[in-house]
């Protein structure tokens, strides 16, 4: 339907579930896939698959660094290793299967994180390189 050789994506929660689905179809249609995730044989798979339309890596994931290195850093890092990125999907999520007054503070912060900070950090961080590649929108 379109054509993305020569693009580099990046999704993130790619190893799986609808962003498994997103890296499929990128590829299908030409891009070169980078799936961020956390599981990293999980992501080995996930490559093998979306491998075969196209071209893939996998990059295993942590939710935070500590250290104050975090997702936005790295997902900065991807894309210049990759030497542009073109493509930013914001996939990742995560839920806690109970009901919501069960929850504690930090189950919560870690659906918020991962849900919400997550995305911004990413869509933070590609936006120069995007930029630069000629892909911001």
């Amino acid at each position: 339907m379109f054509d993305l050789k020569g693009r580099v994506a990046v999704v993130t929660g790619g190893n799986g579930g609808i962003g498994l689905g997103m890296a499929r179809g990128l590829a299908a249609a030409g891009a070169g896939i980078v799936v961020a995730a956390r599981n990293a044989e999980k992501s080995r798979k996930a490559v093998a698959e979306v491998r075969r339309a196209r071209r893939a890596r996998a990059r295993r994931e942590r939710r935070r660094d500590r250290r104050g290195r975090g997702r936005a850093a790295r997902e900065r890092d991807r894309a210049r290793a990759s030497a542009r990125l073109d493509i930013l999907v914001n996939n990742a999520g995560t839920n806690i299967r109970k009901p919501i007054h069960e929850y504690t503070l930090a189950e919560w912060h870690r659906v918020l994180d991962t849900n919400l900070t997550s995305a911004f950090l990413c869509s933070h961080a590609a936006y120069p390189l995007m930029k630069q590649a000629g892909a911001a929108r």
